[in-house]
């Protein structure tokens, strides 16, 4: 029986409040040893965008140690992680070590400035460390989701903008420009709000049939709609994680549940012919 020894570096990682992350690689015998972040590209698409973060010793047994800050925030993406031990050489992917993510737990309690920038570590499914991040001028936080048998109620927290009084928030349905446009009940705060979305509000027309509504919030009338999601915790994919009852309504079955960016939707399925959201 042959082993084959895994030489891909473990990496350990700590973020921080203000989202700094501390990367900790174990000692390399190289002159001038450089972390690679690259923000992984569509499929068929060349790579364009790296971010290079120079490897300092930093402990007395020689591991090495580089700091990702907060600014400039990342772009929008997953962040694949290699070291490249000297100018020239060809990178190395890093496996994971040991994540401390505890300060990103609670994320969601804390208000954030525009633009909302998040980066989460996370390990993908080949077994390798990255990034996962978001990029957004404003942001709307999902928080808690209750499903009864007549409707929907979803809270949810605004970052980086303010709600007004003739804030709404927006279901569109996906692909299609129809839209339902509901009244949220605004916090004092004019930061948290809370909407109920029922039968009719989802299942008009025979167009929803077999679709999905995407959610959205709009501060004020004349604003752009911000997108509802959950980003503000240490979870980088919760499509498969966080599942949710759905409700059943006038031969439709209608579920919420958080897309492959985290972003809140709500899934329109005749009863007779379910489908596969993305």
């Amino acid at each position: 029986m042959t082993t084959h020894l895994d030489t891909h570096p473990r990496t350990h990682c700590a973020v921080d409040a203000d989202g700094r992350i501390t990367f900790r690689l174990p000692p390399a015998p190289a002159s001038h040893p450089r972390l690679l972040l690259r923000l992984r590209p569509k499929k068929g698409r060349p790579e364009t965008t790296l971010h290079l973060l120079d490897l300092e010793p930093g402990r007395a047994d020689g591991g090495l140690h580089a700091v990702l800050e907060p600014h400039p925030a990342l772009d929008e993406g997953r962040w694949d992680l290699y070291l490249v031990p000297e100018p020239g050489a060809e990178r190395q992917r890093l496996r994971p070590g040991l994540k401390d993510l505890r300060a990103l737990v609670d994320g969601h309690l804390r208000d954030r400035p525009s633009p909302v920038a998040v980066r989460i570590p996370y390990v993908t499914k080949d077994g390798f460390l990255a990034l996962r991040a978001w990029r957004r001028t404003a942001h709307a936080e999902a928080g808690t989701i209750d499903v009864t048998e007549q409707a929907m109620t979803i809270e949810a927290r605004l970052h980086g903008a303010e709600l007004h009084e003739d804030a709404t928030v927006r279901l569109r349905l996906r692909g299609t420009g129809t839209v339902r446009d509901l009244r949220p009940r605004i916090d004092d705060d004019g930061r948290g709000f809370s909407f109920t979305a029922g039968q009719e509000d989802l299942t008009g027309g025979d167009e929803a049939r077999g679709r999905i509504w995407d959610a959205f919030v709009r501060p004020a009338a004349d604003a752009s709609p911000v997108r509802i999601g959950r980003l503000l915790d240490d979870v980088a994919d919760r499509k498969h994680v966080f599942v949710y009852p759905a409700l059943t309504a006038g031969g439709s079955s209608l579920r919420p549940y958080f897309t492959v960016d985290n972003d809140l939707a709500i899934e329109v399925t005749p009863t007779e012919s379910p489908i596969c959201p993305k």
